[in-house]
């Protein structure tokens, strides 16, 4: 059985339907959810469904990201996951983080990758007078939002869409395809997933 360790900074929506998906003829189950904040939402959340919890603040290390990722590292080490899964994590992480993880650390993105790398992909995706949208589930390589991509799932772009209006219907879609390709990865099938 696999362990898989989710990383969050938010409410964990995306966390929520990870863990809620590991059961039965799955082939992980969580072992821990870390937060960058001990305010992020998403801990109470883990908590109440039974997985334990973590937070590493990274204000602290302001300006030391390795000092930073080292902490990280030795909390993910006493859990010791099989698999990272990033779920809406808003730090940027570093090569030398990373390649201990190789091949082992998942993150969705909310737009189809290889576009809009970073950040406003909704509203750069509207700029750009696309006609669909969606998200993307990839390995997590030391090239940002870079990976190998294992999963996609995408959605029209609507008349009169805004970035929120098409965020929500994204964000929907993730929680379809994550836990998707999360079950396909921990029994080894690396197989692009399209919904």
């Amino acid at each position: 059985m696999k362990r898989v360790a989710i990383l969050i900074s938010g409410g964990g929506s995306n966390m929520v339907t990870l863990v809620e998906s590991m059961v039965g003829d799955h082939a992980a189950r969580p072992c821990l959810v870390l937060a960058n904040s001990e305010s992020a939402g998403g801990l109470a959340k883990a908590a109440a469904l039974g997985v334990p919890t973590a937070a590493v603040d990274h204000r602290p290390f302001k300006g030391d990201r390795e000092a930073f990722q080292a902490e990280l590292q030795a909390v993910l080490e006493a859990h010791q996951p099989d698999i990272i899964c990033l779920a809406g994590f808003m730090r940027v992480l570093t090569a030398s983080f990373i390649e201990q993880w190789d091949g082992r650390m998942l993150n969705i993105h909310p737009s189809l990758l290889p576009k809009y790398k970073g950040l406003h992909t909704h509203a750069r995706a509207l700029e750009a007078g696309d006609t669909e949208a969606g998200c993307t589930v990839h390995e997590v390589t030391a090239k940002l939002d870079d990976g190998p991509v294992l999963g996609q799932a995408r959605v029209p772009v609507l008349t009169g869409d805004t970035a929120d209006t098409l965020a929500a219907r994204v964000l929907e879609q993730e929680h379809a395809l994550y836990p998707a390709v999360l079950k396909r990865f921990a029994s080894g099938d690396k197989a692009l997933l399209e919904i």
